[in-house]
């Protein structure tokens, strides 16, 4: 039996609801759950808010440090910080569950996912490169950009219970602990560099996964080209298995995705369908709504100590200022 989570907080409801629609039209055998990084005991949603699919709510899967992660990490890096308590969660209550597999909330499935779930019988472990060929164009940001945030995507991970995947996980466990931060110069961004070990440490058990059509994104445009075929979305001539839709606001909807310039609307005309079709999607399942709710987890940022003693040094220079101004 194969389980899809993804993992997001209640501001991220409608995104979570699109993924989980399009699981059950593509994959209805496929079990569907919603990691919540929130309380619903402290928020009254709207009968008709309630979504239609299981809520796993943090608190409920025995984080044994996670007061401790909630008081270091920010909304994006708990979000992420979790995942691999989520798999280690599944494998371990639900004997029934071979096969787990994890989608960002922003991800709509579009095809079968049989060739995953064949592919998790061979390797235990697949996972998709941000780009599997050069940039070539004139933008100034190249693969350096992926340098900084990982060879590999996390919006996608899929694992089918072994004994090195599951050596895996506690490992993945123990490094998100405390380290799962935004923290460029000291080597971090989220879960994703951690990842660039996998290969390596488990290379048996893993496969990279370059098909054309899977975790299709902003930042590997340049390498596939989309078409259409009936009703089906192709990548490079293949079915799109699932699109990214990473960085993409309703409030912005004429930008491609908040994190890059490279692809646009207008010289990306072949993706336009796709986004459009997204964009009803969010705004039928209550983005507006779902947004202005703030995590119940994340508190307001604590000032520093080092940025409340150089205000202190800097006030007696501001006073002379304001006296000359």
């Amino acid at each position: 039996m194969t389980l899809a989570f993804t993992i997001c907080s209640i501001n991220y409801l409608a995104q979570a609801q699109t993924l989980g629609q399009s699981l059950q039209k593509t994959n209805p055998d496929i079990e569907y759950v919603i990691g919540l990084v929130d309380r619903l005991d402290q928020v009254t949603l709207d009968t008709d808010k309630i979504p239609p699919f299981q809520l796993l709510e943090i608190d409920k899967i025995g984080i044994d440090c996670l007061d401790e992660m909630c008081e270091n990490y920010d909304i994006t890096e708990l979000n992420t910080a979790v995942k691999p308590f989520y798999f280690d969660y599944f494998f371990k209550n639900r004997k029934d569950i071979q096969n787990v597999i994890y989608f960002d909330p922003d991800i709509i499935v579009y095809q079968k996912l049989s060739r995953l779930t064949e592919s998790l019988a061979e390797k235990s472990i697949v996972i998709t490169p941000h780009i599997s060929s050069p940039i070539l164009d004139d933008f100034d940001t190249k693969e350096i950009a992926h340098l900084n945030t990982g060879i590999y995507n996390l919006g996608f991970i899929g694992v089918g219970r072994s004994n090195e995947s599951l050596q895996m996980i506690d490992w993945w466990k123990e490094r998100l602990k405390n380290d799962c931060r935004i923290d460029l110069c000291n080597g971090l961004f989220v879960d994703q560099h951690w990842i660039n070990f996998v290969p390596i440490f488990y290379k048996d058990s893993v496969l990279i996964e370059k098909h054309p059509g899977y975790n299709v994104a902003y930042w590997n445009l340049h390498e596939r080209q989309i078409t259409k075929e009936g009703d089906t979305f192709l990548s490079n001539h293949e079915p799109i298995i699932f699109f990214h839709y990473s960085g993409y606001q309703l409030s912005k909807p004429n930008s491609v995705s908040k994190y890059q310039d490279r692809s646009t609307f207008e010289n990306r005309p072949d993706i336009i369908e796709l986004f459009k079709d997204y964009a009803q999607k969010l705004k039928d399942n209550f983005n507006d709504y779902y947004i202005q709710i703030p995590c119940f987890y994340i508190k307001p940022p604590k000032v520093k100590r080092y940025k409340r003693v150089r205000k202190a040094l800097q006030l007696p220079f501001r006073k002379v200022l304001a006296l000359i101004d």
